[in-house]
């Protein structure tokens, strides 16, 4: 393997730090947009644990875009569905839109192993073998105006290496982040869950999300189960007071996970492959950009499995910064674009947060109140649907960029939005029956048009920069889009779409790719707030949970359970959120 920092004369144009799934999907990313990062990694291999295995449809789509998309489609397991109980009764039943023009599931199970290795094959058909310098550990960080000198220890010994671009992609423990004296904003919850691979013995299960609250296996605990390739199943156990290094022991766990096989009949031989702990964390650094150091996925910040937020938001993150980074680095958009990757990936990932934190509410509940609300909630669910509505896990979805200082939003809440994801419909061009995202770029920003609401001669022609994709006679998509007031979509490399117009007019063209590209971003103070999507129930809920004091006996049960039938009956939210405030 040849080394390219010696090649370079100890000089990398970017340099990222951590060959986990965030750094080799930035790699390839980077790659095909015409750069040669060097990605180096204190391990000696890819890591062989299977770790987070659930990646959404929006990562589908960005491993598409980056070469890795055939390897994962052949290896996941797809699924749209799920399943949670109390007890031993259905409580509620989750179901995703999955049609079968969709190219993607909402969501397939894989191995990180796997994602690792399919990632780390796409960095290295797009930037060469070598691409990883594996045994090479980061000792030092000193960033500077125009480089950062980054001391690097490898087999070799210890070396200086001046990169024009760091991004660290190092992890939780993240080293760069250390070094450059930041730290974690945020909670860390007291819910601690065990989490063991299996490999089940010629069993097929349904590939569903399956949860347990307060199972007849264990008591008192939650349980999730999730199907993986290989025959492996990933069971995940609360622990209550337990002591977590203990109940890592095979005689403590191996009795645990044989428990919940019996409550669900199984009765086929199995062998334990994997096992840890998790603790659910929601910490964010406030920004991800210092000087010429970016930090993506869990050097970051640190999301709650719940909802499979986590690894998803890494791949965002990496998709996000490549095509910025890529324009920066080769001079051809300021350096305030990667502003923008930071302002739209922090605002994500509160978005993560807020999210994950209701999931919590369940999965891990904060405090005695939300768990005496938790299972009031699961005590109606049975009765009520709106109830079991509560226990909606709220998976891990794309983000709108329309807080972005590049993207041009404007007020129009028909069609596809400013910041938004192109939808991958299906579309007919030119003959061919195709979805959305293959008619775009590679590289570049494409300008799709909806030829039937323009003028034959409103078409501009192409250029290196931008290319443009005429859509003719599909009235179903040009309604989707409301074609008829928004008949042309600018859209970035990331497939987010960075602005809508009225017309082909080359001076707004130009104006919406000055936006785009950082040249002229807008300002963003007034920008909407972090998006939480809180129905009314959920905030009374929350107000009643976090009001409760510890301790309390059946009574206190009772009470809770009539405290939300009130709230779900009260045909004024914000009244009833007073009255407890003020209680």
């Amino acid at each position: 393997m040849s080394d390219i920092l010696h090649e370079a004369g100890d000089e990398a144009d970017i340099l990222i730090v951590g060959a986990g799934p965030v750094g080799l999907a930035l790699a390839a990313d980077l790659a095909r947009h015409g750069r040669r990062p060097v990605v180096i990694d204190g391990k000696g291999e890819i890591s062989w644990s299977s770790r987070a295995i659930c990646l959404s449809r929006r990562s589908q789509e960005i491993f598409d875009r980056i070469g890795a998309g055939p390897a994962f489609a052949a290896k996941g397991l797809p699924w749209s569905r799920g399943k949670t109980f109390y007890r031993d009764r259905l409580a509620f039943e989750l179901e995703m839109p999955f049609a079968p023009e969709d190219r993607h599931a909402p969501f397939i199970n894989l191995q990180q192993y796997y994602s690792e290795q399919f990632l780390l094959d796409a960095a290295e058909r797009a930037a060469g073998p070598g691409v990883v310098r594996w045994n090479h550990l980061v000792r030092a960080v000193e960033p500077g105006p125009d480089h950062v000198m980054v001391e690097v220890e490898g087999p070799e010994g210890v070396r200086r290496v001046k990169a024009g671009w760091v991004v660290a992609a190092d992890g939780a423990r993240s080293v760069v982040r250390q070094a450059l004296g930041l730290k974690l904003q945020g909670d860390s919850y007291e819910g601690r869950y065990l989490i063991a691979d299996i490999e089940v013995a010629g069993v097929e299960r349904p590939v569903e999300r399956h949860v347990w609250f307060d199972p007849p296996s264990n008591p008192g605990s939650t349980v999730i189960l999730h199907v993986q390739p290989d025959g492996i199943w990933r069971i995940d156990i609360q622990l209550r007071d337990e002591d977590g290094d203990e109940m890592l022991e095979e005689e403590r766990l191996l009795p645990l996970l044989q428990a919940q096989l019996d409550m669900m009949g199984v009765t086929a031989g199995w062998t334990l492959v994997w096992k840890s702990i998790y603790r659910a964390h929601a910490l964010t650094l406030d920004s991800y950009r210092h000087g010429r150091v970016m930090l993506a996925g869990d050097a970051a910040h640190l999301v709650p499995i719940f909802g499979v937020r986590g690894l998803n938001s890494g791949i965002d993150d990496a998709h996000n910064l490549a095509w910025k980074l890529a324009l920066v680095a080769a001079g051809a958009a300021p350096p305030a674009l990667l502003d923008s990757y930071s302002a739209e990936r922090v605002r994500a990932t509160r978005e993560n947060l807020a999210a994950a934190t209701k999931s919590t509410w369940f999965m891990s509940p904060p405090s005695e109140g939300f768990q005496r609300m938790r299972d009031a909630v699961l005590s109606l669910s049975g009765r009520h649907r709106w109830a079991s509505e509560l226990l909606n896990p709220r998976q891990s979805t794309a983000h709108v960029y329309d807080a972005s200082p590049v993207i041009a939003v404007d007020d129009d809440p028909a069609g596809v939005r400013p910041g938004a994801v192109l939808p991958n419909l299906p579309v007919r061009i030119d003959g061919r029956d195709v979805h959305l995202h293959d008619t775009l770029a590679a590289t570049r920003f494409t300008l799709l048009l909806f030829a039937d609401h323009l003028p034959t001669s409103a078409a501009p022609a192409p250029t290196d920069d931008l290319a443009v994709v005429a859509i003719r006679g599909d009235d179903a998509l040009a309604r989707a889009f409301a074609a008829d007031r928004h008949p042309v979509y600018l859209v970035r490399p990331d497939e987010h779409v960075a602005a809508r117009l009225t017309s082909a007019d080359p001076a707004a063209i130009a104006a919406a790719m000055d936006v785009a590209t950082g040249r002229t971003p807008r300002d963003t103070a007034g920008a909407p707030p972090v998006v939480r999507n809180d129905t009314p129930l959920e905030r009374m809920y929350a107000a009643i949970a976090a009001s409760l004091p510890d301790g309390g006996d059946e009574a206190a049960d009772t009470l809770a359970q009539l405290c939300l039938l009130l709230c779900n009956d009260a045909a004024d939210p914000e009244r009833v959120l007073d009255l407890i405030a003020r209680a």
